[in-house]
């Protein structure tokens, strides 16, 4: 049996199967949703269906499939109905459950259905777009054709949706739409309205109009954040969809946690987004840094601090590294003795962070996904830069002294980067007799420092290297010195004694 519309009612009623009403496939088309990826179908969605159910939202989602790879026909056969299997630990415990996703009515290919896509413009319950286009989707595409069938870019697009919307409804304030793209930018919504203001613009478009984009819309900076793998692996689908009793192609599993955290002050807007009464994961609110903050700092912070470390440990994956116990009291206390007093302000409070350290160290343990440290490496110089060596100058600021657990994931970093180059200028690393390519933009500066230099100097040239960290990280007591003798114990006993020896010694949890 296919997962369909048809073939729903047949589905065997079970605690941890979550089924829809009928009622919901006769809801009104609320939302224009641009991509169909898996992070859209686990996190908006979800919420979306999840209020559909409960009768608070009670709209539909008309997906908009952008790109012209793949292709729709796997919806249509499935009357756009998915599975999402929710998998992950909560407050201590092992959740697992089933969600049959009714929210979505149609999904439409902007590359052979524009007419239709632009016809959605024209209906008076549509109240909301959401996109992710990726980072690169939100991009100026200079003289992008609002009048193409369909222009090239997604601001284009939606300049084209709003120019037919504002011609249709005659400028009506009321016709305006809460604009809310997810992709994972710093002010993706502000920077999205002004990419559209832009194209108006270049396209020549009357001021009146501008000025209504401006006025009746609400472009809202919005950040997502829950792991959505996307497919099972192969067996386990072939049980979870024998547990079910239907085929499923699109079924996706998710963790548990979620956050839709959503920057506006506009009352209108969170009366349109009634789906936020229904899941504390959607945060509606007039500033949403501390929310990034918490996010950058203690979830991707702590991952670049302990990649290195995990690797060195011999741990291909997140949760390998939380099953030890030495690494798991390190990056414990890395986030809750270092980081979080490091990030406090009138922003975040030290309660915040705690509480946000523990829901993370609960995700790492998710025994459901398997998240590997070298793919964490990507690009592991500029997340070093961007993510903690603020926190490391907010550390001294607050501290001045040396963060332990910093400076010795600053270490394992230094020495993950000590490579050798091929003939085809690849750089490669190794870890317990293993190798592994470095992917990554500074290599070959990290390269030509570690080849001219014993480990004093080279500390102390990378750590004043302003190209690298955009400030002279030589200047902080203490610092280098630090460093330099946990690179030299590390390379003498090995990682895993090293954190042992921390232990052992109180400086860590």
């Amino acid at each position: 049996m296919i997962l369909s519309k048809e073939n729903v009612g047949n589905v065997k009623k079970m605690e941890w199967l979550d089924i829809p009403p009928t009622a919901i496939f006769s809801l009104p088309e609320k939302v224009l949703q641009f991509g169909t990826g898996v992070l859209l179908r686990g996190l908006p969605d979800y919420f979306i269906d999840k209020a559909n159910k409960q009768g608070i939202f009670n709209g539909r989602v008309v997906v908009v499939k952008s790109t012209g790879q793949g292709d729709t026909a796997v919806f249509g056969k499935q009357d756009n109905l998915y599975t999402q299997c929710v998998r992950g630990i909560e407050n201590g415990k092992q959740v697992e459950e089933a969600i049959i996703n009714a929210s979505i009515s149609r999904v439409l290919s902007a590359a052979t259905q524009w007419p239709e896509i632009l016809a959605c413009a024209t209906n008076p319950q549509l109240q909301v777009i959401i996109s992710n286009t990726t980072e690169v989707g939100i991009v100026l595409h200079n003289n992008d054709d609002v009048q193409a069938t369909p222009p090239v870019s997604f601001p284009g697009k939606l300049l084209a949706l709003l120019l037919k919307r504002y011609t249709h409804f005659k400028g009506s304030a009321e016709s305006g739409l809460v604009i809310i793209p997810t992709e994972l930018i710093i002010g993706n919504g502000a920077k999205l309205r002004d990419i559209v203001i832009e194209l108006s613009r270049q396209n020549k478009l009357e001021e009146a109009f501008i000025t209504w984009i401006q006025t009746a819309n609400d472009f809202c900076n919005s950040l997502v954040d829950r792991i959505v793998p996307g497919k099972l692996p192969e067996d386990d689908r072939a049980a979870m969809e024998s547990r079910l009793g239907y085929n499923d192609d699109l079924m996706i599993m998710s963790e548990v946690y979620r956050l839709w955290a959503i920057e506006t002050a506009n009352e209108k807007t969170r009366d349109i987004l009634s789906f936020s009464k229904v899941d504390k994961g959607v945060v509606i609110a007039p500033d949403i840094n501390r929310f990034r903050e918490l996010k950058l700092r203690l979830l991707n912070g702590s991952h670049t601090f302990t990649c290195a470390l995990a690797v060195q440990m011999g741990f291909d994956t997140v949760k390998q590294a939380m099953e030890d116990e030495c690494f798991r009291r390190f990056i414990t206390t890395l986030m809750m003795e270092e980081i979080v007093p490091a990030i406090v302000s009138a922003k975040v409070t030290e309660a915040a962070g705690l509480q946000f350290s523990a829901d993370v160290l609960e995700r790492y343990k998710n025994p459901f996904i398997e998240h590997h440290w070298l793919s964490i490496s990507l690009q592991y110089s500029s997340k070093m830069k961007l993510r903690n060596v603020p926190v490391l100058l907010q550390y001294y600021e607050q501290k001045n002294t040396v963060p332990r657990c910093m400076a010795l994931g600053f270490a394992a970093y230094l020495l993950f980067m000590k490579s050798e180059k091929t003939t085809e200028n690849v750089f490669t690393g190794h870890a317990g007799g293993k190798p592994y390519i470095i992917n990554d933009d500074r290599a070959a500066t990290l390269y030509s420092l570690w080849h001219t230099s014993n480990t004093n100097n080279f500390a102390q040239n990378v750590l004043q290297d302003t190209g690298l960290w955009g400030s002279n990280l030589d200047t902080l007591p203490a610092f280098c010195k630090a460093v330099a003798e946990n690179i030299e114990m590390i390379k003498q006993k090995g990682m895993v004694q090293t954190l042992q020896l921390f232990q052992q010694a109180g400086q860590i949890l």
